[in-house]
C-alpha cells in the first residue's frame, strides 16, 4: 500500500485487486457516489467486468461548518442523521429540514444530469458494490446503504480507498462487507490521502458511465489522466 494514492484512478485499481473474487459476478453492479466516487468505481467496474451506474447521496452539512455532516439524504427519500453531532450542537429540527430541502434540489438536478433517460437500475436481488473515493464521517455512505437495502439488494458491499477505522467498523454493522485498504488512525480529510485530488466534474461522471455502458468514449481528463478502455 502506498502512503498516499496518486489519484482516484489508481485508488480504484487497488480496490479492484481486493475485489477480484467478484469478477463477472452474475447480478452484480457497481454504483459510484458522485462525484469523486465515480472515477474510482469506473476502474472497479472495468476490472471486474461489471455494469456501472451512479447512486446519488447528498451530505447535510452543519450551517457555517458545512464540512461537518449532521446527516445525509439519498434517492428514494432516505434520510440518515448523525445523532451525535445533532445532540452535541443542539441542532433544531427546522434547521435539518431546511438543509434537507436545499440538498434535495441538488440531488434532483444530478439525477437529471447523470440519467437523462430517467431510468435508475433495478437493484432487487442484486449484489451491489457502493464506491466512494473515501469516507470521513460515513454519513453519506450510510444513507446509500440504507437506500440500496430498501431497494431490495441481496448483498451490499462498501468499497472505499481510505477511511478511519471507527467509520469502517460502524459501516460493517450495516453493510454485508466493507473493503477499505487504508485505515489511518490519524485522519482529518479524504484529500490528504491523495497526491492529486482535483474536483471531479459532472461531465467526467457522465463520460465515465457512458463509456462503461458502451455509449461513447471518455474524454481525456487531465485531472485523472484517464485512459481509453
Amino acid at each position: 500500500m502506498p502512503a498516499r494514492y496518486p489519484n482516484r484512478r489508481a485508488a480504484g485499481q487497488v480496490l479492484a485487486g481486493a475485489l477480484r473474487h467478484l469478477s463477472r459476478l452474475p447480478n452484480g453492479i457497481v454504483l459510484g457516489l458522485p462525484r469523486g466516487g465515480v472515477p474510482v468505481a469506473y476502474e472497479i467496474a472495468c476490472a471486474l467486468e461489471l455494469p456501472l451506474d451512479v447512486f446519488i447521496v447528498r451530505k447535510l452539512g452543519v450551517p457555517g461548518h458545512e464540512e461537518l455532516a449532521m446527516g445525509a439524504i439519498a434517492s428514494g427519500g432516505v434520510r440518515v442523521l448523525n445523532q451525535h453531532v445533532i445532540a452535541r450542537l443542539a441542532i433544531p429540527e427546522p434547521v435539518l429540514d431546511a438543509a434537507a430541502a436545499a440538498e434535495s434540489i441538488e440531488l434532483e438536478r444530478r439525477e437529471r444530469i447523470y440519467r437523462p433517460a430517467g431510468a435508475a437500475p433495478a437493484l432487487r436481488d442484486r449484489t451491489v458494490l457502493l464506491v466512494d473515493d473515501g469516507l470521513a464521517t460515513g454519513s453519506t455512505m450510510r444513507a446509500a446503504v440504507a437506500a440500496v437495502r430498501a431497494a431490495g439488494a441481496a448483498r451490499i458491499l462498501v468499497a472505499v480507498p481510505v477511511a478511519p477505522p471507527d467509520v469502517c467498523a460502524a459501516l460493517a454493522l450495516e453493510a454485508d462487507e466493507v473493503v477499505c485498504p487504508l485505515r489511518p488512525v490519524d485522519f482529518s480529510s479524504v484529500g490528504e490521502w491523495y497526491v492529486e485530488f482535483a474536483q471531479t466534474t459532472d461531465e467526467e461522471v457522465r463520460a465515465l458511465v457512458a463509456n462503461r455502458s458502451g455509449r461513447q468514449r471518455p474524454e481525456n481528463h487531465d485531472s485523472q489522466n484517464l485512459k481509453e478502455r
